[in-house]
């Protein structure tokens, strides 16, 4: 590959930078550094005489490093990062597996011996149609859509090359033939997006979206309960193998964390991005098992004028199922959060925040909707090319802009759908076009045998003035109810020690005694850890580590100095000729109180 190098600069004869030199085997997408191949032939690479290969390659910047004119702003152009990237602990587990669909033997037609194998009985490709179709499967799971795109019987060359690129819709800047100004000043079909047909997106970044308990999600309706305001709080999870799909991701929540927000009857105003995210990031990586942001919940409820126990039912078919304003939020949410992958050439490919919301059935119940948007969906708002109309299910195709601030370049925009006569037809999106072509449903549930990380939701949830407040008081008298004034003999005691394991696991208790500087942050996160211990209920042993730290001793401290005088009197020896003496252990109990 050397050698090859060395004759695409001479071809070139340009300034070429070496190390910017990428081959594919399509016009667009996965481009693969040379300079990744070194010591590789192209027989290796599967590569025969008459195969075509594109080259690209950037020029030496005639300016300094740091003119951003040179630095170009596809995301093509960065193939190498996929050598650094550190994917979700989920997609390790599925990418050391064949996740092949295993098949008993069929009666009817197997003909051989128990260890024998035919095609009646041998596995499934996690991607079959046929299994698809049998088990009203709508969406292949990434890991499956991954394994479809470069099977292991795939040539040396398809292995070597990653088989995502992330979806763009912008002009490329600078123009990659070089033959004219860059965009707004001039544009040419090399640089310019080319005509997008939106279709139904075939696989999904997450199958299954699962609440660890009931509670998570009751605790979060109490504030729209009690006020009647909408109100949004984000996700903290994790990501697990689904076995209900093959190859299948799940989101497990196990908290959610309400951020500063201004609630209204008919929706709500958030800052994005929201404060104290970086914080609780890294809180959340500190559990057991490390959590992360999972997406985001909200409420759509309004109660119905007659019976306020009821819901108006707002969301179906002869309605919407998702506003136009609510998926281009969920596309900005999920560019924001991409999801890291060896597969792509950028490193990053989709992303798995889920939407959920809360909302009324027809029988005016609440019940809970998840879904994701596609990647079109996604790079059609990153490209500013899209936006909410006035109708909640149509979305609006936006015009040129060529003006140096704001330029926007939108290329034509077809759909299709089937006529009044069953027939398929292409019809133009521009001025607008329905939501539903940008939607990927997700399923939800609850686990049949909850085993929740946090195993309490007492504590007081942020951000809720005027309902509920977060005070230290409130921690140190919970904690002197809990421990009073404890012995070394009391914090041995088992049954002590279990309530005091389950007040403390509590994220919102937690995230709160990390703003208090009563703990410092590594005793934070040893608490962290030691809440979200899986043993913490069965081994009050393990509330040890937290127990030796400074951060513990402070809080018992300030819990004893806060805690009310008890009267140190008995009871009085005389009460005057004319009341009737009041039993001393009536006294006894008071000052026991």
């Amino acid at each position: 590959m050397t050698a090859y190098q060395s004759k695409i600069i001479q071809t070139a004869n340009k300034n070429v930078d070496p190390a910017s030199i990428t081959i594919s085997n399509q016009p667009r997408g996965n481009e693969t550094l040379v300079t990744r191949l070194t010591g590789r032939n192209l027989e290796s690479l599967g590569l025969k005489h008459g195969d075509l290969v594109f080259v690209n390659y950037l020029d030496l910047p005639a300016s300094t490093p740091s003119d951003p004119s040179s630095a170009p702003a596809n995301s093509h152009t960065h193939p190498s990062k996929q050598n650094i990237v550190q994917e979700d602990p989920v997609d390790t587990y599925w990418r050391s597996r064949d996740g092949k669909i295993p098949r008993g033997r069929d009666s009817r037609f197997c003909k051989h011996a128990s260890n024998g194998m035919c095609d009646y009985c041998m596995p499934l490709e996690p991607y079959d149609a046929a299994y698809q179709a049998e088990h009203s499967i709508k969406h292949l799971s990434c890991h499956a859509y991954l394994r479809k795109l470069s099977p292991k019987s795939s040539s040396a060359a398809a292995q070597a090359l990653p088989p995502l690129s992330p979806t763009s819709y912008k002009v490329r800047v600078p123009c990659p033939s070089g033959n004219h100004p860059s965009w707004p000043s001039g544009i040419c079909t090399a640089c310019q997006p080319s005509a997008i047909t939106l279709q139904s997106q075939s696989f999904r970044m997450v199958d299954h979206l699962e609440f660890a308990t009931h509670t998570i999600v009751e605790r979060f309706l109490q504030a729209w309960r009690a006020t009647g305001l909408q109100r949004l709080g984000w996700l903290i999870g994790r990501y697990e193998p689904y076995n209900e799909v093959p190859m299948g991701i799940k989101a497990v929540v196990e908290a959610i964390y309400e951020p500063p927000q201004e609630g209204e009857l008919d929706g709500l105003t958030l800052g994005i991005p929201w404060e104290d995210e970086q914080r609780l990031r890294e809180l959340a990586k500190s559990a057991s098992t490390p959590l992360s942001i999972v997406g985001y919940i909200f409420t759509d409820l309004d109660p119905t004028p007659d019976d306020r126990t009821k819901n108006i039912y707002k969301r179906h078919v002869q309605s919407y199922y998702v506003s136009s304003l609510e998926a281009i939020f969920s596309a900005t949410i999920q560019n924001a959060n991409p999801t890291p992958s060896r597969s792509s050439s950028s490193g990053t490919f989709g992303s798995r925040m889920i939407t959920a919301i809360l909302t009324a059935t027809e029988d005016g119940q609440v019940d809970i909707s998840a879904w994701q948007v596609s990647e079109q969906a996604c790079a059609m708002a990153a490209a500013d090319m899209i936006e909410a109309s006035v109708e909640p299910g149509i979305v609006r195709v936006k015009e040129d802009d060529r003006s140096q601030d704001s330029a926007r370049y939108v290329p034509d925009v077809f759909y299709r759908y089937k006529n009044e006569y069953g027939f398929e037809v292409k019809k133009s999106a521009k001025p607008c076009f329905p939501v539903e072509y940008l939607l990927v449903n997700v399923t939800h549930g609850f686990p049949q045998a909850p085993n929740p990380m946090f195993q309490s939701t007492e504590f007081a949830i942020e951000n809720r003035p005027g309902l509920e407040d977060q005070q230290v008081q409130s921690i140190l008298s919970s904690l002197n109810r809990l421990v009073g004034t404890p012995s070394p003999e009391d914090m041995r005691d088992g049954t002590k020690r279990l309530e005091v394991a389950k007040w403390l696991s509590d994220w919102h208790l937690i995230a709160f005694l990390e703003t208090t500087q009563l703990l410092s942050p590594d005793d934070t996160k040893i608490l962290m850890r030691t809440a979200t211990s899986p043993r913490l209920l069965e081994d009050p042993s393990v509330l040890e580590a937290f127990m030796k730290t400074e951060g513990w001793q402070t809080l018992i401290t300030f819990a004893r100095e806060s805690a009310p005088a008890r009267p140190t009197s008995s009871a009085p020896t005389d009460l005057g000729p004319t009341h009737d003496k009041i039993p001393q252990d009536i006294f006894d109990q008071i000052a026991a109180d």
